[in-house]
């Protein structure tokens, strides 16, 4: 594994990559990584013959100043599960690097994906992700890119984007990897007890039974049924949606639907988790 820090160095390998016609996969993360990460990375090199992770806690995309301040960041960590690595380079960039003039979202159309669900809750935080990723399939100019489906929405903005800026660039979506028990795996599970992580299981229990619901009950009932699943439980939900996988706009029956997905964002001892299934 190589290390570098700034994107002058960065552009130095990949210049020298490229010019032998060797493609490059790209995995931007913001740390601590965990092994749903690691997932990503050992995607990236099958399909590759260089992989550029990125670590990079992106400040623009953080609505709630508080939760910036106490995002997990352990970067000697991060390095010591990649330094095995063959084929990697790392790149932890300055925030200068990435923003040299002020530290600021650019709008960008996202043709209302950025509306619903997270962008409803988290205002602004498209705006941060969607100016951040630019930037990063500027610098890095990858064959591939490659991201979690545990973060759908932002799959399919990121998705847009590279149609509309970056159609050289191939988006990868990569299933939600999960622990033994089917919590998805997050960054932020480290800031949970081991027994808020198990607390935290009524998440993915509820989107398993509402997959098992389909077409039996309708949008509506299953979602009003998960709130009140976790109703005196340890969770508060935020929100609960059934939406069209390709416009993530709510839905009200299956008809005419040819892909759906449920969505759960919930809040345990003060900290945010989301996850989501296919229904069909």
């Amino acid at each position: 594994m190589r290390i570098v820090r700034s994107r002058s160095a960065l552009s130095e390998q990949l210049n020298a990559i490229k010019s032998d016609g060797e493609s490059v996969g790209f995995v931007p993360t913001m740390g601590a990584l965990h092994s749903g990460h690691l997932a990503l990375v050992k995607h990236a090199a099958l399909e590759n013959n260089h992989v550029v992770i990125s670590i990079f806690v992106n400040p623009t995309q953080f609505n709630n100043p508080e939760d910036l301040k106490k995002y997990p960041r352990d970067v000697d960590a991060d390095i010591k599960k990649l330094e095995e690595l063959q084929d990697v380079i790392l790149f932890l960039p300055a925030v200068s690097d990435l923003y040299p003039k002020e530290v600021r979202s650019k709008l960008i159309d996202l043709n209302g994906l950025d509306k619903v669900m997270e962008g409803e809750f988290r205002p602004g935080h498209f705006d941060g992700v969607a100016t951040v990723v630019s930037k990063f399939f500027e610098i890095v100019q990858p064959t591939r890119a490659y991201f979690g489906e545990k973060d759908f929405q932002q799959l399919q903005i990121i998705r847009l984007i590279s149609k509309n800026q970056f159609p050289g660039i191939q988006i990868i979506g990569h299933p939600v990897e999960r622990n033994r028990d089917g919590l998805a795996l997050s960054s932020r599970n480290q800031l949970l007890s081991q027994e808020d992580q198990k607390k935290a299981l009524l998440i993915f229990q509820n989107l398993n039974w509402a997959k098992l619901q389909v077409p039996k009950l309708s949008p509506d009932t299953i979602s009003h049924s998960i709130i009140q699943n976790f109703e005196g439980s340890a969770l508060e939900i935020e929100y609960v949606q059934i939406v069209n996988e390709d416009t993530l706009q709510k839905i009200d029956s299956w008809e005419d639907v040819k892909s759906a997905r449920i969505f759960i964002a919930a809040h345990i001892s003060g900290v945010r988790l989301i996850d989501n299934v296919s229904l069909f």
